[in-house]
């Protein structure tokens, strides 16, 4: 029988990488956790960490039980809220979400959800896929709206993510962002590599790293003038002059009069945007609101708010 504590003893040393953050966290001494960490590599018979002087890392052994543990932490989160629910008589939903798809998506998304379930108390956590992810492997968060660029969800590094179930909603191709005086704002599409010699202007880190792959393959390095975590500032930012940017199609309004917003040619970049949550669970209540999201995916797509973006007249 494998001990849910010294479960929860190497999902901490995961998260914070040392025994002694992860005493810490857990308000325990760095020796007690050792003594976790190695009662449960007897139990398995298998190490689960592989110790340094730089600190800790998992093994493939270590990263399965991590997996295990964040799911035996969902399912008793799960668990303690259908309890909740019997002596209250109402649910509760929690929603992580980054903030441009939950602008878009959330408020219709609710208003179906509300009108189906109007005894559920809805509560919503801003933040990123790389935090919100983990909320729902955990059970803090029963469901993410997240996007991913190419490449699997992001998670633990080595890790897949086999206890999550992805919904995909809509893709969000990114545009370039060009000052309306621009000499490159006429054209009908743009090719990335056409903007080598552009200072650049971004609101997002991942989106950086994602230009830079780009950049990289046809040959250059982008200059970075500015960086932001806010796509409306960083498009003021354009507007003022200061270089160009890559922007998501749904942090494209309300509109900037001073910008231009060009397509990037076929194959365009895009984000894809979906929801997380646990696989193996299908409660009406988080069902019920992954359909809404769904509807207004569909929705805003039709309207042309998302998957595609005309060049600003």
């Amino acid at each position: 029988m494998i001990d849910v504590q010294r479960l929860r003893v190497l999902r901490a040393v995961a998260d914070h990488g040392s025994f002694n953050r992860a005493a810490a966290a857990l308000r325990l001494t760095p020796s007690a956790v050792s003594q976790q960490v190695a009662a449960l590599e007897r139990s398995l018979g298998a190490p689960v960490v592989a110790r340094s002087t730089r600190g800790v890392t998992l093994t493939q052994a270590g990263l399965i039980m991590v997996g295990a543990a964040e799911s035996v932490a969902a399912e008793l989160a799960h668990a303690r809220r259908q309890v909740d629910r019997l002596g209250t008589g109402r649910g509760r939903l929690t929603v992580a979400t980054f903030t441009s798809g939950g602008r878009l998506l959330l408020p219709g998304a609710l208003a179906r959800f509300t009108a189906a379930h109007p005894g559920t108390v809805v509560h919503v956590r801003e933040c990123e896929p790389e935090t919100a992810l983990p909320l729902v492997r955990r059970g803090d968060a029963d469901l993410a709206l997240a996007y991913h660029f190419d490449g699997p969800l992001p998670g633990r590094p080595g890790s897949p993510d086999a206890g999550l179930a992805w919904t995909p909603l809509l893709a969000d191709p990114l545009h370039v962002v060009l000052p309306r005086a621009h000499p490159l704002a006429g054209r009908e599409a743009l090719d990335i590599a056409e903007l080598a010699a552009e200072p650049w202007v971004l609101g997002c880190t991942k989106t950086e790293s994602y230009l830079r792959r780009h950049a990289e393959r046809v040959g250059f390095t982008p200059e970075v003038r500015g960086t932001t975590t806010d796509y409306f500032f960083a498009r003021s930012l354009v507007a003022a002059g200061l270089g160009v940017s890559l922007i998501p199609s749904i942090a494209l309004t309300p509109e900037e009069p001073a910008v231009r917003v060009v397509p990037l040619v076929p194959p365009a970049p895009a984000r894809h945007l979906g929801v997380a949550r646990i696989g193996r669970r299908a409660d009406a209540d988080t069902e019920t609101l992954v359909g809404a999201l769904r509807e207004e995916a569909a929705r805003v797509s039709g309207s042309g708010c998302a998957g595609g973006t005309p060049p600003t007249p």
